[in-house]
């Protein structure tokens, strides 16, 4: 059974406060004193505010005037799909997401789909009320000060920590006059066990006169939810890999752990064909009627296929990297060699090759400087509206970092000019299969009369994927070294419906699609309302007004 979204939110958010008293932050009766609060909220928003209240970090010195969001009363908020800006290929390539609105409101809405599911989430929050001038306004009533950022944050962190897989990693770019504020609400949030890592990078390689000292760095904490995390290039143990073939001397030993079939693959009928294989036909997860119902339309979004294509089967079998265990398929994993990504070959690596050092990221190439003309070679001039814009480099090299699947979603949930989207189609170029799912909100300001998620990231995303703005344009120099990368984006708008609202066509259960949550069409009313009610906060309580 499909797990209650909102029951599992407040669990969440009772580890969280139990947590705390293991860690002896706070007291047990304080803590049972919350606990008790939040099972008793009338709303999501209510149970994480009380959560906030109990988040005062002794140990560390984290002490801050908490500024609590603002409660959304009986409205609730949900997905509404942007058809103008939305546009596909064609083809069964993932789809990317651009959800526009407050990403507070976009990261409970996710949840309802990807909870547990995101492996690498990226953000470069506002600083401070400098950072992005007069428009720098959140939801409160004034600019942002520290206390703003850190109660902005903190229930984004919350909800983030959920969104994460259970090797998942999120990345937080943020200025030396911040870093040691939000590190203690990373620690906070996440735990001190999770840290990786707080290394700086280069921002710029000059600097202007001063009498001081140059500001030429920035930092990038990490943070990870499973503590044994392997970074990519530290050495691993072999201990596990006790099996030999024939090419032991130049794979090395191999061990046998991963099937050729999952069920948690983006969905394409071109992965979900019949293997022949030692004389027997099988079909992604073993049941050929199952199969018959996908290939013709029966299927969600996420469901059984192949990890590899038919052509690149034909190659596994002639290098002999397939085992057969019963009625399942898996694939052998070698100590000195894997599959590239994307590619009907073998890639051969240094078992002693050394970990990254912490200054992996004081280089130019990972400076604003070259974040400016990333943006600028896409839209021009834009680069003067994002004043520290991060370059694509920094995001696929972090991503390089931690992630091994192939098919990983990424998550920027402060998306800016949209840069990870791009790192993420480029890293897709070079074979990966990964989804991005991005979050901004539309600030108005002079250089984007139409808000900035509809001028720059939108517009970004457009032109790097179909060759083209929307309005027809491809006057850009990005086009003059680079084709298009093709793909699919869904666009989606923040809305709001009253819980009271009874207008036949109007109500939550009308206007809410639960095809953007990645559901098929539910086949009742009744099945549907029950699915609005468990996962949109206060439809629920307006139910039990009514009966």
């Amino acid at each position: 059974m499909e797990e209650n979204n909102i029951t599992a939110t407040r669990a969440g958010l009772i580890a969280e406060i139990q947590r705390r008293v293991d860690d002896k932050i706070l007291e047990q009766t304080n803590a049972d004193l919350l606990t008790k609060l939040i099972r008793n909220a009338e709303t999501l928003d209510e149970a994480m505010a009380i959560a906030q209240l109990g988040t005062t970090y002794k140990r560390t010195g984290l002490h801050y005037d908490k500024r609590l969001e603002k409660q959304r009363g009986n409205t609730i908020k949900y997905f509404k799909k942007n058809e103008q800006l939305s546009f596909t290929d064609g083809s069964n390539s993932p789809h990317h997401k651009l959800i526009i609105g407050d990403n507070y409101d976009a990261l409970q809405n996710l949840l309802i789909q990807y909870r547990g599911k995101v492996d690498v989430i990226y953000i470069d929050p506002p600083y401070g009320k400098d950072s992005m001038g007069e428009f720098a306004q959140t939801n409160y009533d004034n600019a942002i000060t520290r206390d703003n950022l850190l109660s902005m944050l903190h229930p984004r962190l919350v909800l983030a920590k959920q969104l994460l897989s259970n090797v998942g990693v999120i990345f937080c770019s943020i200025d030396d006059r911040n870093q040691s504020y939000v590190k203690c609400m990373f620690d906070e949030v996440f735990g001190e066990s999770a840290f990786l890592f707080n290394v700086p990078r280069q921002t710029i390689k000059g600097g202007k006169t001063t009498t001081t000292i140059y500001k030429n760095h920035d930092y990038v904490l990490a943070y990870s939810k499973n503590k044994e995390i392997q970074l990519a290039l530290l050495d691993t143990d072999t201990s596990s890999y006790n099996l030999e073939d024939e090419f032991v001397e130049t794979r090395g030993k191999y061990k046998v752990t991963q099937t050729l079939d999952y069920d948690s693959l983006s969905y394409s009928t071109g992965m979900d064909y019949v293997l022949n294989y030692e004389g027997k036909s099988f079909v992604a997860g073993g049941d050929v009627e199952k199969r018959e119902r996908r290939v013709n339309g029966n299927h969600a979004k996420q469901d059984w296929t192949w990890r590899w294509s038919e052509s690149d089967i034909k190659w596994a079998i002639k290098n002999k990297l397939l085992v057969l265990k019963g009625d399942r398929i898996y694939t052998k994993t070698y100590e000195k060699c894997r599959k590239r990504i994307g590619h009907a070959e073998l890639q051969y690596f240094d078992k002693k090759q050394q970990a990254y050092s912490s200054l992996m990221y004081v280089e130019n190439a990972f400076s604003n400087n070259i974040g400016k003309k990333d943006l600028d070679s896409v839209i021009p001039g834009a680069n003067g509206i994002f004043k520290n814009p991060k370059p694509i480099s920094l995001i696929k090299a972090l991503i390089d970092l931690v992630s091994s699947n192939e098919d990983a979603i990424i998550l920027d949930f402060f998306a800016g000019s949209g840069t990870t989207g791009q790192a993420v189609l480029e890293r897709k170029e070079e074979g990966s299969r990964e989804t991005f799912l991005l979050c901004q909100i539309n600030e108005i300001t002079n250089e984007t009369p139409n808000g900035i998620a509809y001028d720059v990231t939108s517009k970004r995303l457009k032109r790097i994927m179909t060759g083209e703005c929307y309005d027809g344009n491809t006057d850009f120099k990005w086009l003059n070294d680079n084709e298009p990368f093709g793909g699919n984006l869904d666009v989606y708008e923040i809305e709001s419906v009253s819980n009271a609202e009874h207008v036949c066509g109007k109500t939550p259960f009308d206007v809410i699609d639960e095809t953007l949550y990645g559901k098929e069409k539910f086949n009742t009313l009744e099945d549907k309302i029950s699915w609005v009610c468990e996962n949109f906060e206060v439809t629920q309580n307006k139910l039990v007004e009514k009966k």
